[in-house]
C-alpha cells in the first residue's frame, strides 16, 4: 500500500515537472495565458526615453505608434483582438534599456518598436535577438547594421543615406568646399560623423576642422573658436536635437554666421527652440519627411495626430506611425505569429509610408532615400520650394 502510494506521488510530480518545463520553454508570446492563446489582447513593447533629454523623442515616437494602434483597434484590431500598447522609459540609457529588453521577453511581449537612441538598440538587440523579439527601431546610425540580427529593422534610411544626400546638395550642388565639422562621440553622432566623412571623402575633400565633442557637454566654446578660425561656407552637424541647438546657439553668440547642415534631428521644433528660430535661419536637413502637406497620406495623417494630440506632427511621429504600421501589417499577414516566423513576415511587407516606400533586405533597411529641406522663418521647406 505504502509504495503504491509513493509511485502515484512520483508521477504527480513528473507530471507537474514536466508542464512546468513546458511553460518555461516557451516562446515569447506562446505562453498558455489568455494573451498568447488568441483571445486576449496582442501585447507591443514602445520602448523611447519618456524622461531625460532625449524625452522629446520618445514621447513623439509614442504619439506616432499610438495614433497607428489606435486606428488598427477601432477598425477591430487583428484577428478580433485589440493591440495592446506599453510603454516603457529607457531614459536615453544602455543599461536601463538592456534591463528593459529582458523584462518585456519575460512578460510575453511579441515585438517592441524604437528605440529613437542608436546607442540604446544596439545595448538591447542581444537580448531582444537571443529571445527572437522582432525590434522595428528609429535611430539611424550604421552601427545597428552592423550587428547584422535578422530581428532589428529600422523605419527610416541610416547615416549613409542621410549624409549622402545631403553631400550632393552641399558639394555637388552648391560648391561648397570648405566645410567643417563638429559632431558628439555618442552613437548617432557617430555614425554621422563617419557617414559624412566619408561622403567628403568620395568627393575628394577634407573637412577645414573636424570637432569632436561628448554628448552631454555644454560648453562648446573651445570647438566653435576653432571652427570660427577657419572660415568654413558651411558647418556640418552630428548631433541630436537639444546638443544641436546649443551648439548654433553659441556660434551665433561667437560670431559664426555661415549655416549649418544635418540630418534629422536639425529638422525638429526642439532645435529651433533651443537655438532660436533667428540662429537656425538657413539651417540644410536632410530628411525623408520634410513637413506635413508633403502628400494626401502626410496631410491625412497630420490631421489625425493633431485631432488626437492638439499639437503638429513631425518626422519622428511619422517614423514610429509608419513603423507600427508595419508591424501591425505583418502580425495580420503571419495571423499573430511570433519569433523568426513575425521577423520574416515584416521583412515580406511592402508599405507604401509617409517616409516612402518601404521594401526590407536582409541588413533590416527598408527605405533608402531623403530629401533636402531648408528652415527659412522658423519651418522646414523644401529646398528649392
Amino acid at each position: 500500500m505504502l509504495e503504491r502510494s509513493r509511485l502515484r506521488f512520483r508521477a504527480l510530480a513528473a507530471g507537474v515537472l514536466a508542464l512546468g518545463l513546458a511553460a518555461a520553454c516557451a516562446a515569447p508570446g506562446e505562453s498558455d495565458d489568455a494573451d498568447s492563446a488568441g483571445t486576449g489582447p496582442i501585447k507591443i513593447a514602445l520602448v523611447d526615453a519618456q524622461s531625460g533629454q532625449l524625452s522629446s523623442l520618445g514621447k513623439w515616437e509614442h504619439k506616432g505608434a499610438k495614433l497607428a494602434v489606435d486606428e488598427w483597434n477601432k477598425a477591430g484590431g487583428i484577428n478580433g483582438r485589440q493591440v495592446r500598447l506599453d510603454v516603457f522609459d529607457d531614459q536615453g540609457d544602455p543599461t536601463v534599456g538592456t534591463n528593459i529588453a529582458r523584462k518585456i521577453a519575460s512578460q510575453d511581449y511579441l515585438a517592441m518598436l524604437g528605440t529613437a537612441e542608436s546607442a540604446v538598440t544596439i545595448a538591447m538587440a542581444p537580448t531582444l535577438r537571443t529571445e527572437e523579439i522582432p525590434n522595428i527601431a528609429s535611430g539611424q546610425s550604421p552601427g545597428m547594421i552592423a550587428l547584422k540580427s535578422p530581428f532589428l529593422f529600422l523605419n527610416g534610411p541610416t547615416s549613409t543615406t542621410y549624409d549622402e544626400t545631403l553631400a550632393k546638395y552641399v558639394v555637388d550642388d552648391k560648391k561648397m568646399k570648405k566645410i567643417a565639422m563638429i559632431s558628439n562621440n555618442g552613437a548617432y553622432g557617430k555614425g554621422e560623423h563617419d557617414a559624412f566623412l566619408k561622403t567628403l571623402a568620395d568627393r575628394g575633400i577634407e573637412p577645414v576642422a573636424d570637432q569632436v565633442v561628448t554628448a552631454d557637454q555644454k560648453d562648446f566654446s573651445a570647438q566653435l573658436t576653432k571652427i570660427r578660425q577657419k572660415a568654413p561656407e558651411v558647418v556640418f552637424l552630428g548631433a541630436e536635437e537639444v546638443e544641436s541647438g546649443l551648439i548654433v546657439k553659441q556660434a551665433r553668440d561667437l560670431g559664426i554666421d555661415v549655416p549649418f547642415a544635418g540630418a534629422a534631428p536639425q529638422g525638429t521644433p526642439v532645435y529651433i527652440e533651443t537655438a532660436g528660430a533667428e540662429n537656425v535661419e538657413g539651417t540644410i536637413v536632410s530628411s525623408p519627411y520634410l513637413s506635413n502637406d508633403g502628400s494626401a497620406a502626410a496631410e491625412k495623417f497630420a490631421a489625425a495626430y493633431k485631432a488626437a494630440y492638439g499639437e503638429e506632427a513631425e518626422m519622428h511621429g511619422a517614423k514610429a506611425y509608419d513603423g507600427a504600421q508595419i508591424l501591425l501589417t505583418a502580425l495580420k499577414n503571419s495571423n499573430v505569429a511570433t519569433g523568426k516566423k513575425l521577423a520574416d513576415a515584416i521583412r515580406a511587407v511592402r508599405h507604401k509610408g509617409l517616409l516612402g516606400d518601404f521594401a526590407y533586405d536582409d541588413t533590416g533597411v527598408g527605405i533608402k532615400a531623403t530629401k533636402i529641406g531648408i528652415i527659412k522663418d522658423g519651418k522646414l521647406v523644401q529646398a528649392g520650394g
